[in-house]
């Protein structure tokens, strides 16, 4: 593969892909490295990991030329062409961090690379037009945004404290909604710079020749030539707004079955968000008399766990978009939750420590 005459990385030009190659090595992660020798190998696919936040890891294999077209794409939505300046702050060992790279080298970018840490922007004296975080990053790094002019943010969902935090900055926020198999993004929307309300009623909009549609079950389907052979099933419930908008509500297997009653977590997870600060989720759990019993889970270090649950289930109580059905039966609270590489909640594992608790 070829890459752009004004590609700069570190703020170094180069003649040649070995000799990019080799400056890689010296001085940049082996996974920078590694991902650089099979870019430019003989070879017209690259194996990609996925992070194995909505089930187990595996490798896939993609196309280049589709890696190519997405990252045009990006570039022709968010007007970032030759000679913008990026900030590479994630792992590239996944798709997110691999795909920073492959923009700046297809578009002429001058990409600088960070260790991918919760405050990537600590230590920059530099301002860049374009980075891509998760939201943990993001909230790390308030205080630090006005060294960014773009951000994309996506691998979790941003919360509604985070949103009213990030109303009033300059830069320019949005949610991405993607995935390995679709080469990071497919769609975006902005999340600032307008009121917080209006933002939740907002909907994801596709980039350039994606279309989209439902199934029977009103799971998500993308239709995208230009970075998919075929359509891509997807097991993520949306509202469809028209052929290129949607709303994303959740993802169908995760979704509670408790009496006969249908709960979407992600849309109990967003009204809880309102009075819970830390990290938690809700999830179901087996019941003789339910079927499943809808159960929330909090990452904090407490000694008195009792008394502060009886404070959290009042609240929510208290809590009027609730119903009585998205009430949790049972509340747990972990001192820390198992991660994925990429940093995700792992919800599978971390529910497995319940029975070690309490």
């Amino acid at each position: 593969m070829p890459f752009h005459k004004n590609f700069k990385l570190q703020g170094k030009s180069f003649s040649s892909k070995e000799e990019l190659i080799n400056f890689s090595k010296k001085n940049l992660d082996v996974e920078v490295a590694n991902f650089l020798q099979q870019w430019f190998d003989d070879s017209l696919f690259l194996e990609v990991k996925t992070s194995g936040s909505t089930g187990k890891p595996k490798v896939i294999k993609l196309q280049k030329n589709y890696m190519v077209n997405s990252a045009i794409a990006t570039g022709n939505y968010f007007n970032l062409f030759e000679n913008s300046t990026a900030l590479l702050c994630m792992s590239s060992k996944y798709i997110a961090g691999k795909m920073m790279l492959v923009r700046a080298l297809t578009l002429g970018w001058h990409i600088d690379i960070v260790e991918a840490s919760l405050n990537p922007l600590k230590n920059c004296e530099k301002q860049y037009d374009f980075s891509a975080m998760v939201p943990m990053q993001l909230h790390n790094s308030l205080t630090e945004l006005h060294k960014l002019k773009k951000l994309i943010v996506g691998g979790g969902v941003v919360s509604d404290t985070l949103l009213d935090k990030i109303q009033n900055v300059n830069t320019e926020i949005f949610a991405t909604y993607g995935m390995t198999e679709t080469i990071t993004h497919i769609a975006v929307k902005k999340l600032n710079n307008c009121h917080s309300k209006l933002v939740e009623k907002s909907y994801y909009k596709t980039l350039p020749n994606i279309t989209i549609l439902t199934d029977s079950r009103g799971c998500l389907i993308i239709n995208a030539p230009d970075i998919a052979k075929e359509k891509v099933i997807t097991n993520d419930l949306v509202e469809l707004v028209s052929p290129i908008a949607f709303k994303w509500l959740g993802r169908f297997d995760t979704v509670i079955n408790s009496g006969g009653v249908k709960l979407i977590p992600n849309q109990i997870e967003k009204k809880i968000s309102k009075v819970i600060t830390e990290r938690f989720f809700v999830a179901g759990i087996k019941d003789e008399v339910l079927g499943e019993k809808l159960i929330l889970v909090i990452e904090k270090l407490l000694t008195e766990r009792s008394r502060t649950k009886k404070r959290i289930l009042n609240s929510l109580k208290n809590l009027q978009s609730l119903t009585k059905y998205e009430i949790p039966k049972e509340i747990y609270i972990i001192k820390n939750f198992v991660e994925t590489e990429t940093k995700k909640i792992n919800r599978i594992e971390t529910l497995k420590m319940i029975k070690n608790i309490d």
